[in-house]
């Protein structure tokens, strides 16, 4: 047995190493960041943006933004990487013809020392500022950015925008949130109901990007990572494109910079129009109401009734269509909010094939009594009752 967690944890160390090592598509920044300008065509002018957490030379954060300097109205452009030793994950890492053909090169610190390069205005008298007026030197440190050195930076900073590791995004985030700036930055999507990150959601700190969490994001990799990925026969991990092999992750943004999506109420049905219409509840008579938790289960965004105005269990996509101004984020159903009514004893978990087993998941979410067990594959016993469970909801309520 310990033999085997210890080799289920050093596994997920190395896909965690992995996943550190995803960098995004341009077209995926450019999307995302559209829509912030669309919504505030002056949300970065005069700003000072840093990039942490990136690898200016072939980052398309960095390209993107450099090149987009002039019309987006930049004071300053900042990028930092991390030392290609102080990584966990390793490559066959060579040092770009940028790097070596500069004075600046060094053999010993192009391998311990991050990097940062910044912009600010036309270096080469092009008459433009882009991306080749970009000024480089080593950092003093490997480039963490819970470092003094990139801290400063970011005390510096109006604005950060990145992919950061996802192994480090709770700590990730405590340290911008520390900082008070506005930012944008990818994360896992089951970051949602991290108990570090959803109370800044449900305080209105911060939301989901513009980008639907519906979509797939694909990540570029290094090539090494290519031959894990096809050679693991993991296909949900990667997809082919045009000959290309892409990382998959459940990613989303997440910001607190205002985009006009998130101010779009959205358009719903009654209670009784939904029942008697809405084809994803064709098999309900009446909306289900929790047993733990003093809530009607709506187990899809387009089921919402316009006119029930307590608590709601609306599925995590929700935040996807959350208007702040439509709905208030009471909670969610994980056991670390709180905020069940009721707790269960142990329970008999009765699985498709009629094998039981004693759990104590009922009290991990929110439990629906049920009468029949005929049509549920698992359900749970407890006494002479039965139960289902559903998947974590967030709890909201309609603003009055």
């Amino acid at each position: 047995m310990l033999l085997s967690m210890a080799k289920n944890a050093n596994l997920g160390a190395a896909k965690n190493a992995k996943n550190d090592e995803f960098y995004t598509q341009y077209v995926d920044i450019q999307k995302e960041v559209n829509a912030y300008i669309e919504y505030n065509p002056d949300v970065f002018r005069g700003k000072t943006i840093l990039l942490p957490c990136d690898d200016p030379e072939w980052s398309n954060f960095t390209k993107f933004f450099a090149q987009n300097f002039e019309f987006f109205g930049l004071k300053k452009l900042i990028s930092t990487s991390y030392a290609i030793e102080s990584k966990k994950y390793q490559t066959d890492w060579q040092p770009t013809l940028f790097e070596t053909e500069n004075p600046l090169y060094n053999v010993e610190k192009s391998r311990i020392k991050g990097k940062i390069f910044t912009l600010t205005h036309d270096t080469n008298n092009s008459g433009r500022i882009d991306i080749d007026d970009l000024q480089w030197s080593y950092l003093e440190g490997d480039g963490d950015f819970r470092s003094a050195e990139v801290t400063a930076l970011r005390d510096e900073a109006d604005i950060i925008i990145t992919n950061p590791p996802f192994s480090l995004f709770r700590e990730f985030m405590a340290w911008v949130m520390e900082g008070k700036k506005k930012f944008a930055v990818i994360g896992n999507k089951n970051s949602i109901t991290y108990k570090e990150i959803f109370p800044l959601i449900k305080e209105n700190k911060l939301w989901i990007g513009y980008t639907s969490t519906s979509l797939d994001i694909l990540f570029t990799v290094p090539k090494e990572m290519e031959k894990d990925l096809i050679t693991q026969n993991q296909g949900s991990a990667y997809k082919i494109i045009d000959g290309h092999i892409f990382a998959r992750s459940a990613s989303i943004w997440f910001t607190n910079i205002e985009h006009g999506r998130r101010h779009q109420p959205l358009q719903l049905m009654t209670m009784a129009e939904n029942l008697k219409f809405n084809k994803k509840l064709k098999d309900l008579t009446e909306y289900q109401h929790y047993d733990n938790y003093n809530a009607i289960e709506v187990p899809f965004t387009d089921a919402i009734p316009s006119d029930y105005d307590g608590e709601m269990g609306v599925p995590i996509s929700f935040l996807d269509k959350y208007c702040p101004e439509q709905f208030e984020i009471i909670g969610i159903t994980k056991t670390w909010f709180g905020g069940a009514c009721k707790i269960y004893p142990e329970q008999k978990q009765i699985d498709k094939n009629g094998k039981e087993s004693k759990v104590s998941k009922l009290n991990d979410g929110p439990a629906i009594l049920i009468k029949d067990t005929s049509n549920y594959s698992t359900y749970y016993q407890v006494g002479n009752n039965y139960y289902i469970q559903t998947y974590a909801r967030i709890l909201i309520r309609k603003k009055q």
